[in-house]
């Protein structure tokens, strides 16, 4: 079978899962199985060190059994991990000879197989299939992590391509996920492996700097704790105390966020204090001693008992001065949570049975992962999927709270609209500000831990476009971006209705083939775009039939050599007459007042979809009306027709001499106060001497939504008045208005 160099390897886990694995869960026989199992499918492979392929899947497993106790089936989960990958078994043998339990977590464990278009939405599909996984049986994630350490520490055999690339994916995904299982060692050995083979530099020096000062750090650290240690002693504490540089990684960090150098970071020192203890209670009364014996610092003390970490850390963090003015991190613990912060998931799993530990709120998270891979949108691109990743991955959290004191956390970094998503997916929907602390505040507001946050909202309301932007966890990201491709997918639907409705009235008959011709003729992408298109302006289906009809006969575009074209008749004659007219001005046409003009027998108007005052940049389209539309030159109809008649679009300029009454229109939002409507119609009326035409308020809870249309000069008048107005008491958001 083997030879006696196997043999010892196989004593030897069965050694480690013996000693280390929790009574009850320890099955020898189940193990030499795997592992006899295993040797055989691997046992002409060769890894790139040249190694027998077999030392992989073992050291994963003794990484198991040694650092990460759990069972004898993650054991032998672990050593038959790469079976299916890399070896003729497949799944079914696996089943057949192990089970169901085991053949689930090796297939969740194994990467996705199939064409891809690139490595990215490869790597994209493997995370989901693990993630989904892992959701079901966590023991897929822990052979991940062990598969993901063994690798990294034998990462010098690969070529430098694969080093990085396996290293920046280590640290942007398994480092942050260890961190979100709590398991803190492995997290450290990730990141600091990882961060060595893309940063080399970097780490050479910051290891020297740290070796360089070793027994300088040990002696402070020994002065620091001594007196701890015999105040402890003297209350009758169980406890052990220890201290440590921070890890490579984290020095790293702190070097670069802060923009300091090496030589002024103060707190690289940690201490740990781990309490022999049943009592929460205890840690709290340690934390009082502390604070007796060294000055801490207020801003630094973090309660993590009281408050968990959704992967279950509990812990007192502070900082303390000492009396030489240097910075030291304590941490202070049970025993029973010291444990939960270094083995995190595998911990948790150990007191699974008596409920010792409370893993809920782990579970929750793992349900909203599997709810978010399950339910995200099919038009989300890999890059959208990768990010949705890393978001429910990063471990820096804050904890708000609704009206009512319910808990909500959050990532670092969350704003009013990912609060507003977390309460329920229509109250994101609905949202137009926020309170924070009882302070209007607008949804792009940063939330910090322990704010209080009542939403405001208004039935009237409907995502923006830009909230995407600042919008921070997959939650809102993904509730935003599934609006907005449903509301394109009705109005290509309502598109379409227009379309079959008008070439059914007319009796034209054109196939599926042809209008897609045609569609691509006039630069849309496909006919999905078309319809999308028409939906926002119908006229776009007589420019099409005008395209196609010889006096309403379509021909089909199968039989023509080269692109329809439109017969002329007098009509269109005329047309191109006055088109060429309005080209041969060399400045283009200059424009004045507020009503339609005629210039040299050429009608124009002013466009209603985006309302142009002088001082808006504009531009003109010469439409088959024989009149010109004069659009503002962001305005996102004039871009669709410059794109596909950039032959129609003309130059237009304002007259300054001349002057006009045009209409423009203010949004505002702000607290809903006795008066303050008052007080801005005033300031308007005093400052600018122009006529207010309609005011239409809306109120919801403490808030107002409002908009002021008004008869306006220019855009420097209306900037004016809005920055007038966005200066007043209660207001915190104007903006101009398209009426």
């Amino acid at each position: 079978m083997f030879n006696n160099f196997y043999k010892k390897k196989l004593d030897d886990l069965l050694y480690h899962t013996k000693k280390n694995l929790p009574a009850g869960l320890s099955n020898e026989k189940l193990i030499t199985q795997a592992f006899k199992f295993a040797y055989e499918a691997h046992k002409n492979a060769k890894r790139a060190s040249g190694e027998p392929f077999f030392s992989h899947p073992y050291e994963v497993a003794i990484i198991l059994a040694q650092e990460i106790p759990l069972d004898a089936v993650s054991i032998a989960s672990a050593l038959l991990h790469d079976v299916v990958e890399d070896t003729p078994f497949t799944l079914t043998d696996i089943r057949a000879e192990f089970g169901p339990e085991i053949a689930e977590i090796v297939n969740g464990a194994t990467k996705i197989e199939g064409m891809f278009e690139n490595y990215e939405m490869k790597q994209v599909e493997s995370y989901k299939k693990m993630l989904l996984s892992m959701t079901s049986d966590i023991r897929v994630i822990l052979i991940k992590f062990a598969d993901r350490l063994h690798n990294l520490r034998t990462l010098e055999f690969l070529s430098n391509e694969r080093q990085m690339r396996l290293a920046q994916e280590t640290l942007e995904i398994y480092a942050p996920l260890a961190n979100r299982f709590g398991l803190s060692s492995v997290k450290t050995e990730l990141e600091d492996m990882s961060f060595k083979y893309l940063n080399r530099s970097a780490y050479d020096e910051i290891a020297k700097k740290l070796q360089s000062k070793k027994r300088e750090r040990e002696k402070i650290i020994k002065k620091f704790i001594e007196p701890l240690k015999d105040r402890l002693n003297e209350d009758g504490y169980k406890f052990e105390v220890y201290g440590r540089a921070k890890h490579l990684y984290s020095i790293y960090k702190k070097i670069v966020g802060r923009n300091k150098s090496f030589e002024e970071l103060f707190d690289l020192f940690a201490i740990r204090i781990v309490l022999d203890t049943e009592s929460k209670n205890d840690c709290f009364s340690v934390y009082g001693i502390c604070s007796e014996i060294y000055i801490p610092v207020p801003e630094r003390f973090k309660d993590y008992i009281s408050l968990p970490k959704q992967n279950g850390y509990q812990s007192i963090h502070t900082t303390l001065i000492s009396k030489e003015g240097k910075m030291f991190e304590v941490q202070i613990r049970t025993k029973e949570m010291n444990e939960v912060a270094e083995k995190g998931i595998a911990a948790h799993w150990k007191y699974k049975e008596n409920n010792n530990i409370n893993d809920k709120k782990l579970e929750e998270w793992m349900k909203a992962v599997r709810d978010s891979i399950e339910n995200s949108s099919k038009d989300e691109t890999s890059s959208q999927v990768m990010e949705s990743f890393k978001l429910n991955l990063y471990q820096d959290e804050i904890y708000c709270f609704t009206p009512k004191g319910e808990l909500k956390i959050l990532p670092a970094g969350a704003t009013a609209i990912d609060f507003a998503f977390d309460i329920h997916t229509q109250v994101g929907m609905k949202c137009i500000g926020a309170k924070v602390n009882g302070k209007i505040v607008t949804l792009d507001t940063l939330l910090n831990s322990g704010d209080q946050i009542e939403i405001l909202t208004s039935k009237n309301q409907n995502p923006k476009i830009d909230w995407e932007k600042f919008a921070v966890t997959h939650k809102a990201k993904a509730d935003i971006r599934k609006f907005f491709n449903t509301e394109r997918r009705n109005l290509i639907q309502k598109g379409k209705e227009l379309w079959e409705k008008k070439v059914k009235k007319l009796k034209v008959k054109l196939s599926d083939e042809d209008l897609s011709k045609v569609v691509h003729k006039f630069k849309y992408k496909d006919t999905g775009n078309f319809f999308h298109a028409i939906s926002i302006d119908e006229s776009k289906i007589n420019i099409i039939l005008d395209f196609l009809s010889d006096k309403s006969k379509i021909v089909s575009l199968d039989q023509r050599t080269s692109a329809p074209e439109i017969e002329k008749d007098s009509e269109a004659d005329n047309f191109d007459k006055y088109v060429d007219e309005a080209r041969n001005s060399t400045n283009g046409i200059f424009i004045g007042n507020g009503t339609s003009q005629n210039i040299k027998g050429i009608k124009y108007e002013y466009a209603k979809c985006c309302n142009p005052i002088p001082g808006d940049e504009v531009i003109g389209f010469i439409s088959q009306e024989k009149g010109i539309r004069i659009h503002r030159k962001t305005c996102k109809n004039i871009l669709n027709l410059f794109l596909k008649e950039p032959e129609r679009i003309i130059q237009i300029n304002w007259n300054e001499a001349d002057s006009g009454e045009f209409t423009g229109g203010v949004k505002i939002i702000g607290e809903d106060r006795p008066g303050i409507l008052n007080e801005i119609t005033k300031t308007i009326s005093k400052n600018f001497n122009t006529n207010i035409k309609s005011v239409d308020i809306k109120t919801k809870s403490s808030m107002f939504e409002g908009t002021l249309v008004l008869s306006i000069q220019n855009l420097r008048q209306l900037n004016q008045i809005i920055d007038k107005i966005t200066h007043q008491e209660g207001v915190f958001s104007v903006t101009r208005f398209e009426l």
